[in-house]
């Protein structure tokens, strides 16, 4: 028997059941609770119900254009997290509003969520990396980001990067 917080499953051994690191209902590119007959419960990404055409993928192969298409919010939340910011800045162009030494504000203003997409993305100067986080729509300035982010720290106030 295995509870949970709207389901509790109760079966003759399932062959497969995968969880999260909070024991959520979890599996990439495959059923949630599977068994030995072919039988599944369904496609589970962080505990949250996904349509088997989200689901029969792996993350990595989720298209940010699903963002556009999609009416579920949730399911849009879910899309973005599996997809990331990184891949859906480059794919749903992007434009950039702002920038700050290695920091860039970007705006997404394809219709992707309930308000505007705001993000922060930061290259590493020493790796090349980037790091990009979503900041509330209303900020338009670049280094005013950096300051949210970083829980009101003016960025002048940062030790040299490195």
């Amino acid at each position: 028997m295995f509870p949970f917080e709207k389901v509790c499953v109760v079966c003759d051994r399932p062959r497969k059941i995968c969880l999260d690191s909070d024991n959520h209902l979890h599996a990439e590119a495959e059923p949630a609770i599977q068994f030995a007959d072919g039988w599944h419960t369904g496609y589970y990404y962080h505990g949250v119900k996904i349509p088997e055409k989200y689901g029969k993928l792996h993350p990595q192969q989720w298209q940010p254009q699903w963002l556009l298409e999609e009416d579920n919010a949730e399911l849009r939340r879910v899309l973005i997290q599996g997809i990331g910011y990184d891949r859906i800045c480059e794919e749903l162009q992007a434009q950039e509003l702002d920038s700050w030494q290695e920091y860039t504000l970007l705006c997404i203003d394809a219709d992707v969520d309930v308000e505007p997409i705001h993000l922060l993305k930061m290259t590493c100067p020493s790796t090349g990396r980037i790091h990009t986080l979503r900041v509330p729509p209303d900020i338009k300035s670049a280094r005013i980001a950096i300051q949210w982010v970083n829980w009101d720290i003016d960025p002048e106030d940062f030790a040299v990067q490195t």
